[in-house]
């Protein structure tokens, strides 16, 4: 027998019950829940790169599993259950999809003959733009008090800060807020080191962070303008240190040598070593 999608959501039901379920999982909260949702996501992340296909399956019902809490809680406050979820999902992605659905229902095709690669890709993003930001400002004019809408609206204060800061550099440059070319981003690129220089020769800590904050944004800059993922970009030189760094430490334990006991110059040359191994 395979369970389905409702014996999940009455699994949560019986969790979150006071009197029959697991006590763990009746304290949790809409900002309890936060942290596991963030660390579930980076697990599906990390099993896609090492395309460990065998666990994504987990993976993905642990991401799943987030969704279905927040549908539980919304459930519990009558704000929402699961199927507004869902049908607040459907509804969107038909709206933002024209080119697919012509008539906004799920039963709409564009007409015969019309194939995907027919479909002119910078008219879809285009498309795609103006709608979420007619979305943004209807949700902005839903709210009387609210101050008039941005084009940073929307990007989640939560997400890693290289992609946050991908994300909002790239909301900018759309309407224009750019440089011409990567040759601006890496003048700015050493206008800012330059800062950070100066800052450390003042030995003012304080405005050196700052700096170092503002040539990450404008490294950050360099990725989005390259076709980039940033944050991609640091996650590969993260397993590239870790995948060398290891094979250091597996060469002077073969030697016998301690790490804490090894020189710097001993170090290096492992470290060229293992450069070298991954070039050929």
């Amino acid at each position: 027998m395979r369970y389905s999608l409702d014996d999940l959501l009455t699994l949560m039901q019986v969790l979150r019950d006071h009197e029959q379920g697991c006590p763990w999982d009746i304290k949790q909260d809409w900002d309890s829940i936060v942290p596991h949702t963030l660390e579930e996501a980076y697990e599906v992340a990390d099993a896609i790169e090492r395309r460990a296909f065998d666990e994504l399956p987990g993976e993905l019902g642990d991401l799943l599993f987030q969704v279905v809490y927040y549908a539980q809680f919304g459930a519990e406050e009558q704000r929402f259950d699961f199927h507004d979820i869902v049908d607040t999902l459907t509804a969107k992605m038909l709206r933002r999809h024209p080119h697919v659905f012509p008539d906004g229902t799920l039963s709409s095709r564009r007409p015969p003959g019309v194939s995907a690669e027919d479909v002119q890709t910078q008219q879809v993003n285009s498309r795609w733009e103006s709608l979420k930001a007619a979305e943004r400002d209807e949700r902005a004019g839903a709210d009387s008090a609210s101050a008039a809408a941005s084009v940073l609206d929307d990007v989640p204060r939560t997400l890693p800060a290289l992609s946050r800061a991908a994300k909002l550099s790239k909301r900018a440059a759309r309407v224009g807020f750019d440089w011409p070319d990567s040759q601006g981003v890496l003048a700015k690129i050493r206008e800012e080191l330059d800062e950070v220089e100066e800052a450390l020769a003042a030995g003012d800590s304080v405005h050196a962070q700052e700096e170092v904050g503002d040539l990450l944004f404008a490294v950050t800059n360099l990725a989005r303008t390259m076709g980039a993922n940033p944050e991609q970009c640091l996650r590969n030189t993260n397993a590239k240190f870790e995948r060398r760094f290891r094979f250091v430490e597996r060469e002077l334990e073969a030697a016998g040598r301690p790490l804490t006991d090894a020189s710097l110059d001993e170090m290096e040359s492992h470290w060229l070593a293992a450069k070298a191994e991954e070039t050929h």
